[in-house]
């Protein structure tokens, strides 16, 4: 009987045991799947709930999608090119606000070139591979955008990453006695960094000379901010003249413009109201930004671009072939 006894103590010590083990096992289990599930909720409330402060800095007008630039070293004069006037804009005006339709601001060649129209988020690039320049820049500024200082200048030149072809490289501006010269300039992008990052994208940029770049060119660049303050919204269309003539600098033969354009347009409840400038790849010490003022129609002739083909056509002709000066204050 004895012997009998000491046979089934180990069986009842070997189920305890195992009962132990399925009763770990189990509780295991359950908190895998407590855990399983805790994690799952949180990762589904990620996704479906709102996410606030990360709203696009882009206004309802602007298409984002376009080219920019980037600068590596900038000069003192450059550096101050970003600091705008202070001028407060009236409380109440007469002048609406430019809705921009559609395409409004996209430029149109009259003539047969080489282009790649690029969107970015602050302007349009139409970029000219054979040149390595671009044939005109667009875009609109707000009052809104003309006064931010969200954030700072890049200072930061790179190729722009959606140029197909032959692009300029910093390289090619080293040591030539030009400047890098901005068409949309950094200053009008300060309302987002994105913006920021890609006006020094090198299809925005072209070799200017430095007493141009950092003089008039820089005033002009100055005043369409404070233009864009008083009206509500302004486009700007600005870039080279091309000519097949152009002299060459660098690897990458980057074409020297001889001269550039800039040319404005902004909308009233009397209509449409413009201005065009044209500069030589020079200085311009003393010259005042009036004296320089000439129709859009004769932009026009020289670059051979029709600047605002979106415009009625009836529109578009009185404004680019006068300059109703009272519209532009100096």
């Amino acid at each position: 009987m004895a012997k009998r006894k000491s046979a089934r103590k180990p069986r009842k010590k070997g189920r305890k045991a195992s009962s132990v083990l399925s009763s770990v096992k189990r509780m295991f289990i359950g908190a895998f799947i407590v855990v399983a599930c805790f994690i799952g909720f949180l990762f589904i409330y990620d996704y479906f709930a709102p996410v606030e402060g990360h709203k696009p800095v882009v206004s309802e007008e602007k298409k984002p999608g376009v080219v920019a630039s980037e600068k590596a070293v900038a000069g003192p004069d450059q550096k101050a090119q970003d600091k705008t006037p202070a001028k407060k804009v009236p409380a109440q005006s007469s002048t609406k606000t430019f809705k921009v339709p559609a395409n409004t601001e996209i430029p149109r060649l009259k003539e047969k070139r080489r282009e790649q129209v690029i969107k970015h988020e602050g302007y349009t690039v139409s970029y000219n591979s054979d040149y390595c320049i671009a044939n005109w820049v667009a875009y609109e500024l707000t009052a809104t955008e003309a006064k931010s200082k969200k954030t700072e200048r890049s200072n930061k030149f790179v190729p722009d990453p959606q140029v197909k072809g032959a692009t300029a490289m910093n390289e090619d501006y080293t040591r030539t006695g030009y400047d890098r010269g901005h068409l949309a300039p950094a200053g009008d992008m300060k309302w987002s960094a994105k913006a920021m990052r890609e006006s020094f994208y090198l299809s925005n940029i072209c070799p200017q000379k430095p007493k141009l770049n950092r003089g008039i060119w820089k005033e002009l660049e100055e005043q369409c901010r404070l233009w864009a303050l008083d009206n509500g919204s302004l486009l700007i269309v600005t870039g080279p003249v091309i000519t097949s003539d152009m002299k060459r600098l660098g690897k990458n033969r980057v074409a020297i413009p001889k001269s550039f354009y800039k040319v404005l347009c902004y909308h009233t409840e009397k209509g449409y109201k413009g201005i065009g400038f044209l500069f030589e790849n020079r200085d311009y010490e003393g010259s005042s930004l009036k004296s320089m003022v000439i129709p859009i129609d004769s932009v026009e002739k020289v670059t051979g671009i029709d600047f605002f083909p979106s415009i009625p056509d009836d529109q578009e002709k009185e404004m680019e072939a006068t300059i109703d000066w009272s519209s532009w204050s100096f």
